[in-house]
């Protein structure tokens, strides 16, 4: 039995650097679902094979637009009923020169 039996998560950022190592976890602590989000469906689709598991759901998104957040939600609504654990490791912020 792992840490995370029965737990469903979701990584924003999950199909690169951080987000990714994160759901390579989950999956080894028995994690029962993760949705891992990403701006890119084909680096998405990479992460999703090389992490190797039936139960991770990729959803193609920008966690800045409100459109895809609902999207998000609804899937995840759809798919599994719940959220047990929320991973933000993408986030937002203005860009501005010193």
């Amino acid at each position: 039995m792992g840490k995370l039996d029965g737990k469903i998560a979701l990584i924003t950022g999950g199909s690169e650097g951080i987000g990714f190592s994160t759901a390579q976890r989950f999956v080894i602590e028995g994690i029962e679902h993760v949705f891992i989000t990403g701006r890119r469906q084909q680096t998405l689709d990479e992460a999703i094979k090389k992490l190797g598991n039936k139960n991770i759901t990729g959803v193609q998104g920008d966690v800045t637009k409100m459109t895809d957040l609902d999207k998000l939600y609804d899937i995840i609504k759809k798919e599994k009923g719940r959220l047990d654990i929320l991973f933000v490791n993408a986030g937002i912020g203005d860009l501005a020169f010193l």
